[in-house]
């Protein structure tokens, strides 16, 4: 296993996890001055907003101990906007959830979240602002309800007209690390633990909705379930609800009005590329095909090595290739990519028989490289799914490990067609003129540059199709609408932080870089006014070249 080292360092093994921890211990005590300085200085400078009605900021599955990513984004954002003279309310917990997502100790659900440590991150977060805390009720009448149901039950679950179930199966899902849920007692336990808190926050947000008569309300994401119960309650309540998640470059934040992880992107139809704008593409083009890039503070490629010499002898053998390409079946994207197929599983398993009947086609299946990342590894990942279908023992199937930096844009230039579930590789697959066969609902999806099947029964059509084809004629619109739209989601609703943070010492954090207060007015940052402009007046979140 090739690991990334996380610091360069020449002391001896025994004193390297010493040094680390010194180091991390270190950027957070600078980070966490910093965050009380700048809390100070915000508040003393920020306008009287004269009774204006207040943006309510909650993130409560973002930074829990330090600031990721997401929690960065929501609180220069805050302070931008009190900076322009608009309240706002921090909703924080105080141990107000008996189980949260990032809390879980995946060995012993029965253990507590590290809620005294979370407390005092978010106290220092929000030096000088608007903080209303919540707390955990006791509701013993939806305890009674939640006894003795299974899973199937648990997914439904209603109470008092929220729909509890449904609010908290994808956080369950992600927390456990996989899609296909165990019915045993464990489970059921932490899914209705997840449900009494999702209430809880449900009763407390909506009281302080009537409280505030808030203006607009801003969550990360919206999709784990203490967002998304406050999301679905603003909506009840007829306000506008903002989401957020990282951008598709580093330090960078995606804003809408829409659901976050499903990335809602509207590119104008005039919208074309200039000659600058397609040499700017072309350059992150080089370096991602080079593995050189990262996402939400993580490089996925310590290195990237070209076909080796037996698979290239394997390929040659057969009449074609056909690489696939998986998904983290976990991934917050999967809600929105479960259209045609149930589960990425699913899916896989239709391509299995494929596999079968088409002696003739080499199938290259790759897992997706963040499937074994350390501290996040799935419990349910496509290497299982392979042992268990002994897949390794048709003649006619390759595996690539997560784990294995095989290029595949290599792969993709050696196809017939490319089959992908909604990974990212499928659009940059286009973009480099392939056939592209989608089987999940996608980011790019939005837009005419992959095939695209609705239903299991049409897209096992298409694919038969494709392998028995002589040639497969791409629409020659489908490279342009790549590039339009791959250069739209990169440059225009990518809005770039890094004026304000840099990498932390620890993996997938940051840290905020050294500026003044003045630094976050919106006059001053053409992210922070297109964000404040966005909330404010309802304009896009987009940024204007």
């Amino acid at each position: 296993m090739t690991k990334i080292p996380i610091l360069n360092t020449t002391h001896p093994p025994r004193f390297r996890n010493l040094s680390h921890s010194l180091l991390w211990r270190s950027n957070d005590f600078r980070n966490n001055a910093r965050l009380e300085r700048l809390g100070r200085d915000v508040a003393k400078h920020a306008p009287d907003p004269s009774g204006a009605p207040p943006v309510v900021v909650f993130r409560a599955t973002s930074g829990l101990l330090r600031l990721d990513q997401n929690a960065a984004f929501s609180l220069l954002t805050a302070w931008s906007l009190r900076l322009s003279g608009v309240p706002v309310v921090h909703f924080a917990c105080r141990a107000g959830m008996s189980r949260c997502v990032l809390g879980v100790d995946r060995e012993d659900y029965s253990r507590p979240p590290p809620c005294r440590d979370c407390v005092a991150q978010s106290t220092r977060s929000f030096t000088g602002g608007d903080i209303r805390w919540f707390e955990l009720e006791a509701e013993s009448e939806l305890r009674r309800s939640l006894e003795g149901l299974d899973l199937p039950a648990l997914s439904e679950f209603e109470f008092q007209g929220l729909p509890l179930g449904q609010l908290a199966l994808p956080s369950i899902r992600w927390t456990l690390r996989r899609h296909n849920l165990p019915d045993d007692p464990p489970t059921r336990f932490l899914y209705g633990e997840f449900i009494l808190s999702a209430f809880n926050v449900a009763r407390h947000f909506g009281r302080l909705l009537e409280q505030v008569r808030p203006a607009a309300v801003m969550v990360f994401n919206g999709t784990f379930y203490p967002e998304a119960t406050a999301r679905w309650i603003s909506h009840q309540q007829g306000l506008r609800v903002i989401t957020h998640e990282v951008g598709m470059r580093p330090y960078t934040g995606f804003f809408t009005e829409g659901e976050a992880t499903a990335y809602p992107i509207r590119i104008p139809d005039d919208f074309q590329l200039g000659p600058e704008q397609e040499a700017r593409l072309d350059a992150y083009l080089e370096n991602r095909f080079r593995g050189n890039f990262s996402m939400a503070g993580i490089r996925f490629w310590p290195e990237m090595q070209s076909l080796d010499g037996g698979l290239r002898a394997k390929m040659a053998r057969f009449e074609q290739v056909v690489p696939v390409f998986t998904n983290v079946v976990f991934d917050t994207s999967q809600v929105h990519a479960n259209t045609s197929f149930s589960d990425m599983f699913s899916w896989l398993e239709s391509i299995l028989a494929l596999i079968r009947d088409h002696p003739e086609t080499l199938f290259v299946i790759r897992a997706h490289p963040d499937e074994k990342r350390e501290h996040k590894q799935s419990r349910e990942s496509v290497s299982d799914w392979i042992g268990k279908n002994r897949v390794g023992e048709l003649p006619n199937a390759v595996f690539i490990d997560s784990e294995e930096y095989l290029s595949s844009y290599e792969l993709i230039q050696a196809s017939k067609f490319v089959m992908v579930y909604n990974s990212s590789i499928g659009l940059e697959a286009s973009l480099m003129g392939a056939a592209v066969l989608c089987g999940g609902k996608a980011r790019y999806t939005q837009t005419p540059c992959v095939f695209f099947p609705q239903g299991q029964d049409e897209y096992l059509q298409q694919a038969r199709a494709f392998l028995a084809a002589d040639s497969i004629e791409v629409p020659t619109e489908f490279s342009a609408n790549a590039r339009r739209f791959l250069y739209y989601q990169l440059y225009k609703v990518s809005l770039p932080f890094e004026d304000f943070l840099e990498a932390h010492a620890l993996p997938g954090f940051v840290k905020l870089k050294r500026f003044e207060w003045q630094a976050m007015l919106p006059e001053n940052s053409t992210s922070l006014r297109t964000i404040v402009e966005g909330i404010t007046g309802g304009g896009p979140f987009v940024l204007d070249e």
